[in-house]
């Protein structure tokens, strides 16, 4: 991606919508590009790395708040590397929880599904175990 590239350009080589960087200038984790002599914004290899990594963060699961604190974090390139495996420990603990209740959801979803004797919906026991009835 050469320097001057679109937001539709970006958004594209990225796998982004451009709401979604529009939406992360915003809130400050993406830099806000100089614009064109046509007032459109025109982006470098450098905010599309740092999109990377901002939609890296986010398909694993790390919240808005964790991503500016990792890429604060990652600015400190000469500092010990305590507080990014703190944040890496405390995520990882939070996907054990996640794990665990998806994993009781499974069991409760099959015992639930096991009782059912097809039927109408009305005596669904599917539905009544969902409404705590």
């Amino acid at each position: 991606m050469d320097d001057g590239t679109s937001i539709g350009e970006l958004a594209k080589a990225t796998g982004t919508k451009v709401v979604t960087i529009r939406y992360y200038e915003k809130i400050g984790l993406l830099p806000e590009p100089p614009r064109t002599r046509g007032n459109y914004r025109a982006y470098d290899a450098r905010h599309r790395e740092r999109l990377h990594f901002i939609r890296r963060c986010r398909d694993l699961g790390f919240t808005l708040a964790q991503v500016r604190e990792l890429l604060d974090l990652s600015k400190k390139t000469d500092r010990d590397c305590a507080a990014v495996d703190r944040l890496a420990l405390d995520h990882l603990a939070e996907i054990g929880r996640k794990i665990a209740d998806l994993k009781r959801l499974e069991k409760e979803l099959r015992r639930i599904s096991e009782c059912c004797q097809g039927g109408r919906i009305g005596d669904c026991r599917i539905i009544e175990a969902l409404s705590g009835s």
